[in-house]
């Protein structure tokens, strides 16, 4: 990827313009789509280190553009919603979007956001603090390798977006000990959360997914009420004392 060249994809000109302009100021080179088709051609061109995506396009919308540029690339992609829209926050991070903002937002915000998301690929790329040689974490029936930033179950491979790996990463360093959900939003999402910012929970749910609920009939990722997420050791019996 040019290491500094991020995608718009959004149907208002004008709003590109002013975004091009804003971002080539803090040192990055811009280039827009403003319809779906070409946004995706451009997304999957590898000439773009990020994506900014809109959720309202023309045509289609850009839940169905980041479906198609995650069948087979893992740029980073954040969206942009209508202020208010919980719902499409939640829908694009679960299809795989890295990160969300809200309509209208402060630009500052929106480059602060960008610089987390490639904090969060870059560390992910480096084996989080161990480079290439970073040791694989094995907890139970997964396999993390953060030098090849690849999870495993049962030796079959798991594709997870870099924030859901940066997620399980954390959950598994420290296995059968809590994770408060604010740890966990400023070392994954690169920022505090917000009242009404359920980012991390909708991660946790896709990894979920992914992963299987239970491994041997204990619950996988639990939610601790009120404090964060926990993964379970494998050797937890099933009351919850080891």
């Amino acid at each position: 990827y040019g290491m500094n060249s991020i995608l718009l994809i959004d149907d208002d000109v004008e709003l590109c313009g002013l975004l091009a302009e804003y971002l080539t100021g803090e040192g990055f080179q811009v280039a827009a789509a403003h319809e779906a088709q070409d946004g995706v051609r451009q997304a999957l061109s590898g000439a773009h280190c990020f994506v900014i995506l809109d959720v309202m396009l023309p045509g289609r919308n850009g839940f169905e553009v980041l479906r198609t540029i995650r069948e087979t690339s893992r740029v980073p992609v954040l969206m942009l919603t209508a202020r208010g829209e919980e719902i499409d926050r939640i829908v694009g991070l679960e299809m795989g979007a890295d990160d969300y903002l809200a309509k209208p937002f402060n630009p500052r915000e929106l480059v602060a956001r960008i610089r987390a998301v490639q904090r969060r690929v870059g560390s992910a790329n480096q084996g989080m603090a161990g480079g290439p040689d970073a040791v694989r974490i094995v907890v139970g029936d997964l396999c993390l390798d953060p030098g090849t930033r690849t999870v495993q179950k049962q030796g079959k491979a798991v594709l997870v977006t870099a924030v859901e790996f940066a997620l399980l990463y954390e959950l598994l360093c420290k296995a059968g000990r809590v994770m408060p959900r604010e740890d966990l939003a400023v070392k994954v999402l690169g920022r505090r959360l917000s009242l009404f910012d359920r980012s991390v929970d909708v991660h946790i749910s896709s990894l979920r997914k992914k992963l299987g609920q239970e491994r041997e009939g204990v619950e996988r990722i639990k939610a601790v009420r009120g404090v964060g997420y926990l993964y379970s050791q494998a050797h937890e019996d099933k009351s919850g004392r080891y």
